[in-house]
């Protein structure tokens, strides 16, 4: 928490000196509602199912089992394999939050935000936090997972996240030298364009390389990144929704249905 709330500090004044983009909301509106849904996610979600995740690692190790275990592996190789394993199935999470309409509804919260800022980083739905500590806590179990690696991968993938989301400005040379190790903002805004062939794709939250390797990676939008539209088509009219407008949202029945704007093609 005292980790998360420091990055969250960090990026938010760096936005204020540096921004990329000029948003397009009222940010204390946006924050208010992006910040409420935070709340929600860590004190009904995370506390709970977050120490579900850290104790089957303990057990998981305890037991000897996961397939990481299979192999004598030093303790570095152990903990990088772990953290490697566990980012690649979290964007394959990603691509399919993205490509089946059950999960979609969920996930298309996070896309409803019509600026980019670190707060969007924590726009989420808090059943699709819950489906991902979830999937998280199978992962674990499968792979053996250490409790060192889940807790440092937690902290990794909330910190990137954070980072990704952020309305920072990096120069050029840095951004083309950075996203070949790690996701920038303007490497995954391309994802939040409210053009359908640039949302289905840079899908990644910290290491790049799935994008490359599976064929999803855009370098740049097709417009600016400081005229591009961030958001969904069908929700732009509605002001970016309130909180208890995207607590309702995924159970409308009409939810994700116009255009179906971020099905996998």
């Amino acid at each position: 928490m005292i980790g998360f709330a420091g990055v969250f500090i960090t990026l938010a004044f760096l936005e204020v000196r540096s921004p990329r983009r000029k948003l397009s909301l009222s940010k204390f509106r946006r924050w208010l509602t992006n910040l409420s849904l935070t709340v929600l996610d860590i004190v009904l979600v995370r506390l709970i199912f977050g120490a579900f995740l850290l104790q089957t690692a303990i057990a998981v190790e305890a037991n000897g089992s996961g397939f990481l275990n299979y192999f004598e592996l030093p303790y570095w190789l152990d903990f990088l394999a772990a953290i490697i394993f566990l980012d690649f199935m979290i964007y394959l999470q990603h691509l399919i939050a993205h490509a089946l309409p059950i999960f979609w509804r969920f996930h298309l919260v996070h896309h409803t935000d019509l600026d980019f800022d670190v707060t969007t980083a924590a726009r989420f739905h808090p059943l699709e936090i819950i489906l991902s500590l979830i999937f998280k806590i199978g992962l674990v179990m499968a792979s053996g997972a250490s409790p060192a690696a889940v807790l440092a991968f937690e902290v990794i993938l909330n910190s990137s996240a954070q980072f990704n989301h952020s309305n920072l400005k990096l120069p050029k040379q840095i951004d083309k030298k950075l996203r070949k190790v790690l996701i920038t903002p303007d490497f995954h805004r391309v994802h939040h364009s409210i053009v359908r062939e640039e949302t289905n794709s840079n899908y990644g939250f910290f290491l790049p390389f799935w994008d490359y390797l599976c064929g999803t990676y855009r370098a740049q939008p097709s417009l600016p990144h400081t005229e591009m539209s961030i958001g969904l088509r069908e929700y732009r009219e509605k002001g970016g929704l309130t909180f208890y407008s995207l607590i309702k949202l995924p159970f409308l029945s009409d939810t994700g249905k116009a255009g179906n704007t971020s099905a996998v093609d």
